[in-house]
């Protein structure tokens, strides 16, 4: 339901108080002020500056710009109007004094069960604990996609008018992806976020989801919980193809209205260095949204409450932001004292807060996490309903370490075909994909010393010098492949 739909709802439920979040208060007035004349009410906005008035009049009820001198007003008109919407502005601001909120409370009280109702409208409304009960909570402000088109085309439209040029370079699949990461966003504010688009180079098209994105991240993460990082091409990683298969099956359900619900998320278990976080990157990329991630230094604070607070803020703005991807980099980390009071359960708290959060969401939000110690994982996290999907990144074979070794020589500015891949690619057998990254980078370390072109000797040489994990931990890493083998868990 829009907006307008679910409070309509609330009213016929005859809810004596509706509290509206909304940073975009002229549009929820306005779409109050709409309601009210097609139900036949009487609309009553009321704002500290402006006082009581009716309707669009900006004459106002004489002195009603002091909250009491307005309650008390209001309690009168209550009893000459059966059918009345009152919206007041800022006013849980004024509750902390006794008088204006037992008069709230009175008025809440006489209203009860009868049409009016009141709406208390801000960023963020705070009622007293003996008034909350009477109250609904909704978020105003925000527009549908259809209302978001209907933006694009107005804006487009009156740009066009003083333009000499084609204003709107847009395909059908474009419109949809700027459509939907719009979403989440004040009217306000989706106009803000098109016009600094359009005033950039005087276009509109599939390139502005870049600015879109940050420019939606800079609106909702202020506390900086959630890190922006750039997606990876499915290019950019080497074998992983059932994980790249299993995504390209469900990108389409992110972007158009096919009745298979979005895919959730997917867990990545593996041996360190094997492209867990890099696959994070490029499950992104594919599915051709943004990706943010979970930053864990700032989700915990010393003090209590403040790390449950933290999380949840996280996670409702996830949910402003999506859809988007939220990359939880070795999410063991979250959950390390779940299972003990060490941390006064704290991560207890923060677990059932995720778990629930991660069963009940709707919003197109995908979660791509990544763990290295599957004994700290908590079993509620691994049943299905959590993540659609487990994969183990397992050591590289052959081929994959060939294809490793020539995305980073390329990545380099080398030409793989002037080295020998496949003969290194036998010479590193038991390496990581982040092993065989630094062999490479330490072989055009020791070529530049010797002032010598870089070759295959060098990166042999280098490959010869490294102990890779799987020698120095091999009993974690044998357990680890083991424990996956043992599970079935579906290879990369």
């Amino acid at each position: 339901m829009n907006f307008e739909e679910e409070i309509s709802l609330l009213i016929k439920s005859r809810y004596p108080l509706v509290l509206v979040d909304t940073i975009d208060e002229h549009y929820v007035l306005e779409q109050l002020h709409s309601l009210a004349g097609s139900q036949g009410f009487t609309f009553y906005p009321w704002s500290l500056t402006k006082g009581l008035r009716i309707g669009a009049n900006e004459n106002s009820f004489y002195k009603t710009g002091d909250p009491v001198a307005m309650l008390r007003i209001a309690g009168d008109l209550v009893k000459e109007s059966h059918s009345a919407i009152f919206a007041f502005s800022d006013f849980d601001r004024f509750l902390n004094d006794a008088s204006v909120s037992r008069l709230l409370k009175d008025l809440l009280l006489r209203i009860k069960g009868t049409p009016t109702t009141v709406v208390l409208l801000g960023a963020e409304v705070k009622p007293p604990a003996d008034i909350a009960p009477l109250a609904a909570r909704i978020s105003g402000g925000y527009p549908d996609e259809k209302q978001i088109f209907s933006e694009i085309n107005k804006i487009v439209a009156d740009y066009q008018l003083t333009a000499s040029h084609v204003v709107a370079d847009l395909s059908p699949e474009d419109l949809r992806r700027i459509v939907k990461t719009l979403k989440g966003l004040s009217l306000q504010q989706v106009r803000n976020a098109l016009n600094l688009c359009l005033l950039k180079d005087g276009v509109l098209n599939g390139a502005d989801l870049k600015s879109i994105e940050k420019f939606k991240k800079e609106a909702f993460d202020r506390d900086g919980i959630l890190e922006y990082f750039v997606s990876e091409p499915p290019g950019g990683i080497a074998g992983f193809d059932n994980l790249k298969r299993w995504i390209s099956d469900r990108k389409r359900s992110f972007f158009s209205d096919s009745p298979l619900p979005p895919p959730k998320g997917l867990l990545l278990l593996g041996v360190q260095g094997c492209g867990k976080s890099l696959a994070a990157k490029v499950a992104a990329g594919e599915l051709g949204i943004p990706l943010y991630r979970l930053d864990l230094t700032r989700l915990y604070s010393k003090y209590i409450g403040e790390t449950e607070e933290n999380l949840r803020k996280a996670l409702s703005t996830v949910e402003r932001l999506a859809p988007v991807c939220l990359w939880i980099d070795e999410i063991e980390k979250i959950f390390a004292s779940s299972s003990g009071d060490i941390d006064g359960g704290v991560s207890k708290r923060v677990l059932g807060t995720m778990l629930t959060w991660m069963q009940e969401r709707k919003d197109r939000s995908f979660i791509a996490a990544t763990s290295n110690d599957i004994n700290n994982l908590p079993p509620e996290l691994l049943r299905k309903g959590r993540f659609d999907e487990i994969f183990f990144a397992d050591l590289p074979d052959a081929p994959a370490r060939e294809g490793i070794l020539k995305i980073h020589l390329a990545k380099r500015g080398l030409d793989p075909s002037a080295f020998d891949p496949a003969g290194l690619a036998k010479a590193c057998a038991g390496f990581s994909g982040a092993e065989i990254e630094q062999a490479v980078i330490a072989a055009h370390y020791s070529a530049s010393g010797a002032n010598e072109t870089i070759s295959s000797k060098h990166v042999l040489e280098q490959l010869r010098l490294t102990r890779p994990l799987s020698v120095i931990k091999a009993e974690a890493v044998d357990f680890l492949r083991n424990w996956a083998k043992e599970r079935n868990i579906l290879p990369v």
